[in-house]
């Protein structure tokens, strides 16, 4: 909730779980979305249903997207994290868990965003390229005499090359 990326995260793509997953799908596909929350009347999360659940549960066995509600396949009772909650920490769980879709949700417990691996890697990022400045920078200054002894032995020979180039 602290990052800046936040705010601007699109709403969620929500149904009921009576919606059918011909209809969620048509919806994914509008938005170019790889989910669908589903969620009850007060808009609390009661299961989500992901491109991997429509694989497997839908295709994979023969069903019809017609008729097929989202509650049939939908994977119930799913992680849930709080708009409070610490990034590093969910990114850790959902590559521990092999889950990639995390749905947020308020202090009342209703849909607010859903967050992607992808998105914690590119909020990650610039954490992530800052460490590894300051790890550079460390090793450099902690080897910083074989920067000058390298550095001497190329003025050496450079030098060397041009006495006797001289010759």
């Amino acid at each position: 909730m602290d990052r800046p990326e936040y705010a601007s995260k699109p709403k969620p793509l929500t149904r009921g779980p009576d919606a059918t997953v011909s209809e969620a799908v048509a919806a994914m596909t509008d938005r170019s979305y790889g989910c669908v929350v589903v969620v009850d009347g007060d808009d609390k999360v009661i299961g989500i249903v992901t491109e991997r659940d429509i694989m497997n549960k839908l295709v994979g066995k023969g069903l019809d997207p017609t008729s097929t509600k989202l509650s049939e396949i939908m994977t119930t009772d799913p992680r849930l994290a709080r708009e409070t909650d610490e990034m590093l920490d969910w990114l850790r769980m959902m590559s521990n868990e092999r889950f990639r879709r995390l749905p947020v949700v308020d202090e009342n417990g209703r849909i607010k965003a859903v967050f992607t691996q992808g998105d914690f890697v590119s909020y990650t990022w610039p954490d992530l390229m800052a460490q590894m400045r300051n790890i550079a920078r460390a090793q450099l200054s902690s080897n910083f005499h074989y920067v000058l002894i390298g550095g001497g032995i190329l003025i050496y020979v450079l030098a060397m090359i041009v006495v006797l180039a001289g010759n």
